[in-house]
């Protein structure tokens, strides 16, 4: 049977820098409550799958609405690539049940703040595409623009990362940086297979707000985060 959209969840439970980061408390529910729930009001996919190899994981997604018939048999180490991760569970999946799907959307537990216009938003522009290449969720550089970034060399001496960069151009006039946010990347399963990567030949970003689309990685981060939800809400 071949379905049209599948939502997956990538949550390993091995995570380091924040331990349990997927199912600590947000604003009063587990991260990962945020991202089922945005996807479950989207009222967009078949399927919302959460891979996981934690059990703790499986049963809160569970109680939140999504599906995790099994736990993940591959790809939950330090090394693997979160595309790898979410291709090994539309095998698992099918293997399980015999589905499989047209389009997958690869919803990242860390960013709670995108919401269910978000997906919307971005499943529309790429169903209304012609290529339906991938398309990744990202956001305007602003204070923290690469282009100014300098390297630290072994003498203590500094040198510029991007020699475009000029001294004496106006910031105004520097070509435009998009920063990736793992919040919601959308492939064709086809494509996704092609290349093993969301990143495929062509790929292209549909721009969000920064506060919007924050990846919760380390303990700076889920400050950041907190500070935009509140933005988000009005409270800042």
């Amino acid at each position: 049977m071949v379905k049209k959209r599948i939502a997956i969840i990538p949550a390993r439970g091995g995570s380091k820098r924040i331990p349990k980061k997927n199912i600590i408390d947000f604003f009063g529910k587990p991260l990962i409550a945020w991202t089922i729930e945005a996807a479950i009001h989207s009222n967009l996919f078949d399927t919302i799958l959460v891979s996981t190899d934690s059990e703790e994981i499986a049963e809160i997604s569970k109680s939140y609405g999504a599906d995790v018939p099994f736990l993940r048999d591959k790809y939950a180490d330090d090394f693997s690539t979160v595309s790898s991760a979410t291709l090994s569970a539309l095998k698992q999946l099918r293997n399980f049940n015999g589905q499989a799907y047209e389009i997958v959307t690869q919803l990242m537990p860390n960013c709670p703040l995108r919401s269910s216009k978000n997906i919307i938003d971005q499943q529309e522009v790429f169903e209304n595409s012609t290529t339906k290449n991938s398309l990744l969720s990202g956001f305007n550089y602003g204070m923290f623009n690469p282009w100014w970034a300098h390297i630290k060399n072994d003498d203590n001496t500094y040198k510029k990362v991007f020699s475009e960069f000029s001294f004496t151009k106006r910031s105004q006039d520097l070509e435009p940086l998009i920063c990736p946010s793992g919040a919601t990347w959308i492939s064709t399963v086809n494509n996704l297979k092609k290349f093993n990567s969301f990143y495929s030949s062509p790929y292209s970003f549909y721009n969000f707000k920064w506060h919007e689309v924050v990846d919760i990685d380390d303990s700076n981060d889920l400050i950041l985060a907190k500070a935009a939800f509140k933005i988000l809400n009005g409270e800042l």
